[in-house]
């Protein structure tokens, strides 16, 4: 099987390189920064401006076991208890071992982060699960703006090819299973032939996270889960996907409040804020020895069953102990974020509610990178390494990205690869789902598989979205009717697929665990669920869960690949001698 594609026109354009980066976050710059060096002809694909992605909106910091008296050890152990036992180990130990000095590479490449200003020393301060402060922060509350500016430039500056504003379609494949490329379509153009393609034996997936897939989120726009669902259509595998963070303090604006929310960072509560309820009564002592610094998934839940029991919509977030000073200094995003809604914390609890925050789960990589289908890696929140288990850590994202992303160039720059053989066409092309769909898969999403789930909810949502994809696919009159070639429609497509899946794996575990929730199965089963799902989507788009042996985290399985002859290179025309939105740095 050579895989799904979304309908859209062929490609009218191409180019070639050693490996293509799709997305430009954390993970995607420094991969693509890396395999420039190596020597590699390395394009950026994004799908917005280089800035854009999810990194500059991360507030708390990066974890790595930088202070005194910290190890690695210790920030294993505090990894391994929030994945609530389905961490892989070695991928942890992978990550707070090399994370260090990963760090310490992130800085020279241009990053600044807080220092005390008589030492010089990085500040380190405290977030959710960690029984230390590990976290450097930079600006404040800005630490992911100031990774993305300090990558952005470097990738500027060593002229790596980039082409912004391009959604990602498709992995293109050879005639042996191999990754041969992707297509793309640049945006803005106001032109409907905008699709090309990037020739290239090597793809690596940095496209974040699917936030988007929910009515509320902390993701930008962006975050449509274009790469899971890229990768279950090229016939890569997917796991842990019903593992889903929602961030418990995100700033509430309102029952009816959709897209983007503001985030207050962790970092609040690890500098001393408090939850409380409309009585002001702090009711995460006694529920966890950390109180308000439990794991994510702890103080979600009980932020929402608080809520629940006294009928209320939000909980709050008190530190006016902090006094003006230190909001202004320490939090100034967040102040600004707050009063541009009309709440003072200096003055004032901040109303707080969970939202969707972060996809634990992703395409199943190995430690390097790597996929279960030749030539194609992932990174980042896209990726499923292993690292976080039923639940991230806070802040071991930025560090997940940064560590594996340097790992899988190091892997790209060492492997022979193949010349790509011709592309083949797709064995099933997939219908586009109209985007006026959109609203209500979030909508299902949401209420059926948000932080509270049950067998009746998730069948519900499961049933709702079966609805929307057969009527994608015909009309009454059993005639096909897919939606026009476009980027809201490839968007809403790709919103589909990883919603069925997620909600498919969902079902699948019969427990709760980690960020998973179970109303109906309120324990964690340790001895039938701790487990990894391991899904794939069959020709006819049917999600597949398979449930593995065992908690350790299978390996990825590679098939050898031969190398093509000349006549079977890539027929795609070359590239026109000036491309839209390309930039040649």
């Amino acid at each position: 099987m050579t895989g799904i594609r979304l309908t859209a026109p062929a490609p009218g354009w191409a180019i070639d390189a050693d490996v293509v980066v799709v997305g430009s976050g954390v993970a995607g710059l420094t991969a693509a920064l890396r395999c420039t060096a190596a020597g590699l002809r390395t394009v950026v694909v994004t799908k917005a401006r280089l800035d854009d992605g999810s990194t500059r909106w991360a507030q708390g910091g990066i974890a790595a076991a930088l202070g005194e008296g910290d190890t690695p050890e210790q920030h294993l152990d505090d990894t391994l208890v929030a994945g609530a036992g389905l961490c892989d180990e070695e991928a942890v130990r992978t990550l707070v071992t090399e994370g260090p000095d990963a760090v310490r590479r992130l800085i020279a490449t241009g990053a600044h982060f807080d220092t005390d200003p008589e030492s010089g020393v990085i500040e380190l301060t405290r977030e959710g699960g960690h029984h230390r402060r590990r976290i450097a922060h930079a600006g404040g509350d800005a630490t992911g703006a100031e990774i993305s500016r300090a990558l952005v430039e470097a990738v500027r500056d060593r002229a790596v090819r980039t082409i912004e504003n391009a959604l990602v379609l498709d992995l293109l494949k050879d005639a042996r299973g191999h990754t041969a490329g992707v297509t793309l379509h640049v945006m803005g153009e106001g032109q409907h032939d905008g699709v090309g393609a990037v020739n290239a034996p090597a793809v690596v997936l940095a496209t974040g996270g699917m936030g988007q897939v929910f009515s509320a989120t902390t993701n930008p726009a962006v975050s449509t889960g274009d790469g899971v669902a890229l990768a279950l259509r090229a016939g890569a595998e997917v796991s842990d996907l019903e593992f889903v963070q929602f961030h418990p303090t995100v700033l509430f604006l309102g029952a009816g409040a959709e897209g983007q929310q503001p985030l207050v960072s962790e970092a609040v509560r690890g500098e001393g804020a408090h939850l409380v309820d409309g009585d002001g009564v702090r009711f995460m002592l006694g529920q966890h020895e950390l109180a308000e610094l439990a794991p994510r998934d702890i103080v979600a839940k009980a932020i929402m069953r608080r809520m629940q029991e006294q009928g209320a919509a939000h909980m709050y977030l008190d530190a006016r102990h902090f006094g003006r000073e230190m909001w202004e200094n320490r939090f100034p995003t967040i102040l600004a974020a707050c009063r541009a809604h009309g709440i003072d914390p200096v003055t004032e609890p901040v109303p707080v509610a969970p939202a969707a925050h972060y996809a634990s789960g992703g395409v199943r990589t190995d430690l390097h990178g790597r996929t279960t289908v030749p030539g194609l890696y992932a990174c980042g929140e896209v990726a499923c390494t292993g690292v976080h288990g039923a639940n991230r850590l806070a802040s071991n994202s930025l560090l997940e990205g940064l560590v594996f992303a340097e790992r899988i160039a190091e892997d790209v720059s060492a492997a022979d690869l193949p010349v790509p053989g011709a592309p083949t066409g797709p064995d099933t092309v997939l219908p586009l789902v109209a985007p006026e769909a959109r609203h209500g898969i979030q909508h299902t999403m949401s209420q059926g598989a948000g932080v509270l789930r049950s067998a009746g909810s998730l069948r519900a949502a499961a049933d709702a979205l079966e609805a929307v994809q057969r009527d994608a696919a015909h009309d009454p009159d059993g005639r096909a009717k897919s939606a026009e070639p476009g980027v809201d429609a490839w968007e809403t497509t790709n919103l589909l697929c990883v919603s069925r899946v997620l909600v498919a794996a969902a079902l699948e575990r019969e427990e709760t665990r980690g960020c998973h929730w179970r109303e109906d199965r309120p324990d964690r089963d340790d001895a039938d669920w701790r487990r990894h799902l391991v899904v794939r989507l069959t020709p006819d788009r049917r999600p597949v869960v398979h449930r593995t042996e065992s908690a350790a985290f299978p390996p990825v399985q590679r098939q050898p690949v031969q190398q093509p002859s000349v006549q079977q290179q890539s027929p795609v025309p070359e590239a026109p001698a000036s491309l839209p939105k390309e930039q040649h740095q």
